[in-house]
């Protein structure tokens, strides 16, 4: 399949929409699509698509505008894709949306979707490069242009999502990963399985292995999986290394298991040897585990990144990874990956983004980096009043406005030692705030630039502007709500980090969709919205 753009970007007076009643064309024209035909659709971005085609002549593909347009609008109103692609021949605002009006037959088919998204994650894949997500980020400041929105203000959050997996204890999670590696060996005709374990083949098994007999010991249930393991390891060998099923089986005893005295399998202790990481469900690989604000979570999370001018606001840009990343981390990847701004821009963030390093990093691609909290206790405030090198690695003046002696930097510890004399610091007056360590000739202070810093923060925490700040970030609160309660993140239909990765990117455009009609309304654009768009 070979790519070619879409050239049908203007509506033809010949097409459908010709022979609506005036009646029928006005009520159109006050519906969401007339918004999203006008703005979200022509400045979908075709050409970085190209990759995912043969250079060689052959039939074309659907055209990429035709689907990203679809799939934002599948998220919009929570269709399936196969609502979708029923519904566009027959609803003429689909069809307006997405300039299809003119065309003899709708584009679309009950695989367009899977294939589209299938060619992107291989990619994705193959050279680490998301297209998905570069094309909405690249809407996203087009629709923030429209909406003339100051992006020189931005504020951060993150969000946990939760996979779509049921939660097995560690007996479910051995049974399950044999019963589905014995169903592979059968699906391949491999007479290789042994008949002891062919009861893994039988789907009432799982039950009756599992929930029934309850009075029986848990473990013995145990150790006879872990004996069934063993065993049918043994007959795959190394004929199924490429298989997904034995792979996993190897992957769940490597974390779930050692090896007693006698070289049998046990379980390990929860408390030893096992972590965040270990496999949660074979079903979805990709999910990790972690517990946050008391919450167990097996899943992913989202960082997302808003644009505001304190009335309106789209999501300007987002990152989607297993749980286990930081905050702090998405933070470093946000700033590594922004090219060094002319204009001054300021990022405002909790606590969880906080960091001394983060600070400085920001600051070298002209961001001003103000968390709303601090990780760490308090700090004496005489620290805000040392002068720092740049470097970090020389106190240059203490609060009195003293030069130091000498100065030795620990790289260890990342402090400063910074020697006065003696007579100096005994009758200075912040002399108990700092509390030098006092020897013969000197009194020497020992302080990293971090804490100073810290100490500036407290001090900066009580201002006026700082509590204005706090104010603006508490905004971003909204986006997280949103994406639960409208576009159902915690319910995504797919498994593995790829696959919702671009889930997730259709519910970002299809929020920031939302927030564009509304500013046109709002603004004057157009006199009301479509019952459909008020629900």
């Amino acid at each position: 399949m070979s790519f070619a753009t879409n050239s049908s970007q203007q509506i033809s007076i010949f097409d459908a929409t010709s022979n609506l009643t005036q009646r029928e064309v006005k009520m159109l024209e006050k519906s969401w699509a007339k918004f999203f035909s006008e703005n979200i659709f022509p400045a979908i971005d075709e050409e970085p698509f190209r990759v995912l085609y043969s250079d060689q002549p052959s039939r074309k593909n659907t055209p990429i505008n035709v689907i990203m347009g679809a799939l934002i609008i599948k998220e919009m109103f929570q269709l399936t894709d196969e609502e979708m692609v029923e519904a566009l021949p027959f609803d003429i605002r689909y069809q307006y949306a997405l300039h299809t009006t003119s065309f003899d037959e709708q584009p679309l088919n009950d695989r367009t979707f899977g294939r589209f998204r299938a060619r992107c994650s291989s990619y994705e894949e193959k050279t680490g490069i998301d297209l998905i997500h570069q094309c909405i980020v690249n809407l996203s400041s087009q629709i923030a242009k429209m909406m003339d929105l100051n992006t020189g203000m931005r504020r951060m959050d993150s969000l946990m999502i939760a996979a779509n997996i049921k939660k097995m204890s560690r007996l479910e999670l051995l049974y399950t990963c044999i019963s589905n590696l014995a169903k592979c060996m059968k699906r391949i005709k491999d007479n290789a399985l042994p008949d002891a374990l062919k009861h893994y083949l039988d789907d009432d098994d799982h039950n009756k292995v599992l929930y029934h007999n309850r009075s029986e010991d848990n473990d013995r249930k145990i150790s006879q999986v872990l004996k069934d393991a063993a065993m049918i390891i043994s007959a795959c060998g190394s004929r199924y290394d490429d298989y997904s099923e034995y792979q996993l089986m190897l992957r769940v005893i490597k974390e779930q298991t050692a090896e007693d005295k006698d070289g049998n399998l046990v379980l390990k202790h929860k408390q030893t040897g096992m972590d965040s990481k270990i496999l949660q469900n074979p079903a979805d690989p990709d999910a990790t585990f972690r517990s946050k604000a008391g919450k167990e979570n097996r899943g992913y999370i989202a960082n997302v990144v808003e644009v505001s001018n304190g009335t309106n606001s789209v999501v300007s840009d987002y990152q989607f990874e297993q749980n286990i990343y930081s905050d702090s981390q998405f933070l470093k990847d946000y700033i590594s990956a922004s090219p060094e701004s002319d204009t001054p821009i300021t990022m405002v963030t909790d606590g969880g983004y906080c960091g001394f390093e983060n600070v400085k990093a920001a600051k070298d691609k002209n961001i001003t980096l103000i968390t709303t909290d601090f990780k760490g206790s308090d700090v004496a405030d005489i620290y805000a009043d040392f002068t720092f090198s740049d470097d970090g690695k020389e106190i240059l003046m203490c609060p009195s406005g003293n030069n130091p002696k000498s100065n030795v930097y620990d790289k260890n510890t990342d402090k400063c030692k910074a020697s006065f004399p003696i007579d100096i610091c005994k009758n200075c007056p912040h002399f108990s705030e700092c509390n030098p360590e006092m020897h013969v000739r000197v009194a020497t202070v020992k302080l990293a630039k971090r804490t100073a810093y810290h100490a500036e923060q407290q001090r900066y925490y009580e201002t006026e502007e700082f509590k204005k700040y706090a104010r603006f970030r508490n905004g971003v609160e909204t986006i997280p709500a949103a994406l639960r309660k409208k576009h159902n993140v915690d319910k995504m239909p797919v498994r593995g980090l790829i696959r919702n990765r671009q889930f997730f990117g259709f519910k970002v455009a299809a929020l920031n969709t939302f927030k564009l009609i509304k500013y046109k309304v709002s603004f004057g654009k157009r006199t009301q919205l479509s019952p459909l768009m008020q629900s």
